[in-house]
């Protein structure tokens, strides 16, 4: 980036200005001149550009209403600025509206279409500089919408070869064109988050297009996938569930340390996830599904199979109407040895541990307190010794001012006694905001 530096001029000195012919001295420095300053290499200044986008993000000191003109503004400073803050403009994008997302499509098909293959980048631009594209927040009023959302996301998968976050509504269903379309994109491997992507409950594990979409991005980190929940003829059906065929090619995903699958007992990407080797799988959220009422599942053998290096597992029911919930695994200590952080769901399990004499677990949370599941966790206690905090995710400590009665009172009361039995054991009691109660 160029740097313009004036030119000093000359000083003269007149001591006797009033004089009939007065007389001029060049005023000479006593010191040499200051080298010029070095212009700042471009990275530098992508540096600092790239932290003052930060400032207007979402999450951001100033990420208001008035951030993306504020954003559009710092190109609008020089030439040599726009050029270095373009890239970065594009670099993260988040898509509010499905107008945005069409004007979005129109610069990247129209920046392609003039892109030749005389240049020295093989890929155009903007489209190469998009790293993350999220439209989690975009609405769908109706079936054209999400015939359009398709139709756009198709468009654009095959412009963005270096995108590596993809974050989509969870309540738009992929068709297989769009999956397909990701999975065969150059560039599939670069890709690192996956999020909102909604999926159907199938028995059948077999010839399914995200299976190898997954099996195209080697380099997942992140995968949150959900279902269509339980149906009546998953209750009813009984699958044998064998190992896989001959042929059966398991995934390749090294890297995947986080998942997260919420309502989805069977399907063919959590079949392949199963059957594959997860080396850094660190953090499971996960909808539980026991093998008595709900004969297909898997989500009871994904935890035995992958649980072994766990450190986080959150048993999580997305609340929709009707919302079904079904028992737990009585043994999550046993399967998950490394597990720090447990969190469960109603209706709460009868823990048990029987293979190792004590268990690493730190952090356990629950909907709400209970008299039947403090009795199980008593039992428990001896075994847990590095036990030091149990959350109430659904519950919050009553405020200030109110009478002892009201705080003994229901849920209150019993969140009370848990917090005098728990504290004998110099173990704290938090609510939904992660607070002692004392604050």
């Amino acid at each position: 980036m160029s740097t313009v530096l004036a030119t000093p001029q000359p000083v003269w000195l007149k001591p006797r200005p009033l004089a009939r012919t007065p007389s001029s001295f060049l005023l000479l420095p006593l010191l040499p001149s200051k080298p010029p300053l070095k212009p700042l290499p471009s990275e530098i200044w992508a540096q600092i550009l790239q932290n003052a986008f930060a400032f207007y993000d979402p999450g951001g000191p100033f990420g208001g209403p008035d951030a993306p003109a504020l954003r559009t503004g710092l190109l609008l400073i020089s030439k040599d600025i726009h050029a270095a803050a373009l890239p970065l403009l594009y670099t993260h994008i988040n898509i509010p509206s499905l107008q945005a997302l069409a004007k979005l499509t129109a610069r990247l098909h129209t920046a392609d279409a003039q892109w030749d293959s005389i240049r020295r980048i093989p890929y155009s631009a903007p489209g190469r500089w998009i790293r993350t594209l999220d439209i989690s927040t975009l609405c769908l009023a109706s079936s054209d919408d999400a015939f359009h959302l398709d139709a756009f996301l198709n468009t654009i998968s095959r412009m963005v070869p270096f995108m590596s976050t993809l974050v989509v509504n969870p309540q738009f269903a992929w068709s297989q064109r769009t999956v397909s379309s990701l999975a065969d994109r150059e560039g599939a491997n670069n890709l690192r988050v996956l999020k909102g992507v909604r999926l159907r409950t199938s028995l059948q594990y077999t010839d399914d297009p995200f299976v190898e979409l997954l099996r195209a991005c080697t380099r997942l980190e992140e995968l949150d996938i959900s279902g269509s929940g339980v149906d009546l003829l998953d209750l009813v059906a009984s699958r044998d569930i064998t190992p896989p065929p001959a042929h059966f090619l398991p995934l390749h995903l090294p890297f995947l340390s986080r998942l997260t699958i919420l309502s989805m007992p069977t399907s063919p990407a959590l079949y392949a996830l199963l059957h594959s080797p997860l080396p850094a799988l660190r953090r499971l959220t996960l909808t539980p599904y026991d093998d008595h009422s709900v004969p297909s599942s898997l989500t009871s053998r994904f935890i035995s199979t992958h649980g072994v290096h766990l450190t986080s597992l959150y048993l999580h029911v997305v609340k929709q109407w009707p919302t079904a919930v079904f028992p737990s695994p009585t043994t999550l200590l046993d399967t998950c040895p490394s597990l720090e952080h447990l969190s469960l769901e109603l209706p709460l399990p009868a823990l048990t541990l029987t293979v190792a004499q004590q268990h690493h677990l730190k952090i356990l949370s629950v909907p709400r307190p209970t008299s039947e599941f403090l009795v199980v966790l008593e039992r428990l206690l001896p075994k847990l010794p590095h036990l030091c905090i149990v959350r109430s995710r659904d519950v919050k400590w009553l405020r200030g001012g109110m009478s002892e009665r009201a705080q003994q009172a229901g849920v209150q009361g019993e969140m009370q006694y848990w917090k005098r039995k728990l504290g004998r054991r110099r173990i704290q009691l938090l609510d939904a905001e992660w607070k002692s109660g004392t604050e």
